[in-house]
């Protein structure tokens, strides 16, 4: 085990489960891992090898015995008609048969309904109505001459989920923990392997969670295919439903006027629509209209009375095109049906997370270490709804008076959101606050600038905080760095140099955030080909963001050198020594043909695999001598050097904050992913790059 994994179960002993062993047990059983998880928690929670696999074979039978599956139904009927009673796990929903004055359960798997069900269990499981809940049943049959009485009897029911928990320990236990380390529990507790994630990755994971944890919560996921982003909302809690987009009515998701049975909202924590984008897909005006209402105020009508729920709501679907090509051409809601392409219902949501940026998932990013057993961790997160840390960062930042009240709705409720799930405690440092300031600010950002572009009445806001020292930080999103001539566009048309009139000022100031102080931006298309001259400046790269190449950054700075020498001490792994290989790929790209350029490497060598170190650095030596580049090494004896930077004999130095090690983990083995052939389709890690002149 890992040292974060020794930590997790001496400090969370019996309520922590390895994520692995969900596949191990789960089989051709097609139920949410919540359920898996919480038998899992019952004989596995804990780090004894030989108890957890006494445990993974006692849930197998137990999943043997009583789980049904559709095809074995009239099987299992048998067993209980032959037995007389007998255990069984099942999505169970109940209804009332107001002709009878009863309630009647339906076993969705074992395929029988009408089953009677006593009121008190009714109204202690209430979500029995309304959707279905996984439990543990005791099932007998009473066979009767009368035809009108089911022969089927519910003797007891139990709900699959923590019956109880000490929120208290919960949050004394997080104490124990770096915020870092606090961060990879989580990601761990949701199946992911932290180590494959960034930083901003992580938090957008985790950000799936605010509605569980936060009342009245609006989201938004728009991205590509296959990035997980329905997962958390089938597979994470029992408080949460997804549904499919085209599954929704008004009696579905708010309340039935026939018979008035409530809907969705009033019985669940986060109902998810999946499947939500698509421009087809033909969507019912009242719908929209009501769900308006609903995720303003919290209430809708009935008739001529009006209720109120709780119950967040978030909307994930599948992009079409690139973000440059929505950018281009519309926006970033492009994906959504006509009727939910609206400003007014747009404007309700609190935050869009930018599917764009989140890896598909690959079978090494899930988990094989620990993390809480996930119906224990919904069962936290719900008890925080009940809390408000909205105001928390008020000692440290002041949000900018242009913004408007609901756009500092927006911000502050995925700040509580954020601050319930990373510091339950509602203590943060003034960085911690910091960063999570700026991603709610983001995201919500990112929903009001692309309103500017659907709907004119709309005006611009500058999102901006302040620290109680009067410096003032100015929040953009990625997309908008990435893509500024195309970002920047109000009502249809590009404002000058793509930028709205506020930025106009701000660039006539001095201030524009595209300037080339700033390098976190693509060279656009009339930059190319025209050579500028050299200055002194800093490039800083932000989480993810795309269109770095070694020929934009570096080129124009080595063109001319003769002579290069990179300080560097980690080249040591196989994605590290690729990176320098391009590098002289860039170098052979802007050296005259006729000219040869000796570079010298400095680094360290690798405990581990010194020999395939070497063998790598020689066979890029190789490589360049055919193109004029002599390459060498050495390995520093004292292994002290810590600095990166590149020095040049005509007159340049460029400090690496992580030396070439700038691009996160892409597949280096297939040959038809284009980020493993082009260095623009691969996602950054958050660096920093100076290039200071040394002579003239």
């Amino acid at each position: 085990m890992s040292q974060l994994d020794d930590k997790i179960n001496q400090h969370f002993a019996g309520l922590v489960v390895r994520k692995d062993l969900v596949k191990a047990v789960k089989g051709n059983a097609i139920v949410p891992s919540y359920v898996l998880e919480y038998l899992l928690g019952q004989y596995c929670a804990t780090n004894d090898e030989a108890t957890i696999q006494t445990g993974i074979e006692t849930v197998k039978e137990i999943l043997a015995k009583h789980y049904v599956h559709r095809n074995e139904a009239g099987l299992v009927r048998s067993t209980i008609r032959e037995k007389g009673r007998h255990k069984v796990i099942d999505r169970i929903s109940v209804s009332l048969n107001d002709k009878a004055d009863v309630y009647e359960a339906e076993f969705a798997n074992l395929g029988i309904k009408q089953v009677l069900i006593d009121s008190g269990t009714v109204k202690a499981h209430p979500k029995l109505l309304v959707g279905g809940v996984w439990c543990i049943a005791d099932l007998e049959y009473e066979f009767t001459e009368d035809k009108a009485v089911s022969p089927w009897v519910l003797a007891t029911l139990k709900p699959i989920q923590v019956s109880q928990f000490d929120r208290d320990g919960y949050v004394e236990a997080r104490r124990q923990f770096s915020t870092d380390e606090w961060i990879d529990v989580l990601m761990q507790s949701i199946g992911f392997n932290p180590q494959l994630f960034g930083r901003r990755n992580k938090l957008s994971q985790l950000l799936r969670l605010v509605p569980f944890c936060e009342r009245n919560y609006n989201l938004i996921e728009l991205g590509p295919k296959g990035t997980g982003k329905s997962h958390v909302y089938s597979e994470f809690s029992p408080h949460g439903i997804l549904i499919s987009g085209g599954e929704v009515t008004v009696p579905k998701l708010f309340v039935n006027n026939a018979n008035g049975k409530l809907g969705l909202v009033g019985y669940w924590d986060a109902v998810a629509f999946d499947e939500f984008a698509g421009k087809q897909k033909r969507v019912d005006k009242s719908l929209v209209d009501i769900m308006k209402n609903y995720m303003a105020n919290k209430s809708f009508s009935r008739g001529v009375e009006t209720l109120g729920a709780e119950a967040s709501m978030v909307f994930v679907g599948n992009t079409d095109h690139t973000v440059p090509y929505m950018l281009k051409h519309s926006d970033l809601f492009d994906p959504l049906p006509d009727h939910f392409h609206d400003s007014a219902f747009l404007d309700r949501l609190h935050s869009y997370i930018p599917g764009w940026e989140m890896d598909s998932i690959r079978g090494e990013m899930f988990s094989d270490g620990y993390g809480f057993v996930v119906d224990y961790l919904a069962e936290i997160l719900r008890s925080l709804r009940n809390d408000d840390y909205s105001d928390r960062y008020k000692d440290f930042f002041s949000l900018s008076s242009d913004i408007s009240i609901r756009d500092k709705d927006g911000i502050h409720k995925t700040f509580s959101g954020l601050m319930k799930i990373l510091h339950p405690d509602g203590t943060a440092t003034d960085a911690e606050i910091e960063e999570l300031l700026k991603l709610a600010m983001e995201g919500r950002k990112r929903v009001k600038d692309q309103l500017l572009r659907i709907d004119s009445t709309f005006h611009a806001v500058r999102f901006a905080y302040s620290s109680k020292a009067g410096k003032e930080c100015l929040v953009t999103t990625l997309e908008e760095d990435e893509y500024p001539n195309y970002y920047n566009k109000t009502g249809g048309v590009l404002t000058e140099g793509g930028l709205p009139d506020a930025a106009i000022k701000e660039a006539a100031a001095g201030t524009d955030p595209r300037s080339d102080d700033i390098g976190a931006h693509q060279p656009q298309p009339s930059d190319m080909g025209v050579e500028r001259p050299l200055k002194e400046k800093q490039v800083v790269w932000h989480e993810n963001q795309r269109g770095l190449t070694f020929d934009d950054l570096f080129g124009p700075y080595l063109r001319g050198a003769n002579r290069i020498t990179i300080t560097d001490p980690y080249i040591r792994m196989f994605h590290q020594q690729r990176n320098l290989m391009e590098l002289m790929e860039s170098l052979s790209k802007v050296k005259a043909i006729e000219d040869e350029v000796v570079v010298h490497l400095i680094t360290i060598q690798d405990d581990f695999k010194a020999d395939q170190q070497v063998e790598n650095l020689q066979k890029i030596s190789d490589a360049c001598a055919g193109v004029g580049i002599r390459f060498s090494w050495e390995f520093d004896p004292t292994e002290t050097i810590h600095a990166r930077h590149i020095v040049t004999d005509h007159g340049w130095k460029i400090l690496l904050d992580r030396g070439l090690d700038v691009f996160q983990r892409f597949e280096m083995n297939n040959a038809f992913d284009l980020a493993n052939r082009l260095q623009q389709h691969r996602q950054c890690k958050a660096f920093e790059v100076t290039f200071i002149k040394t002579s003239d």
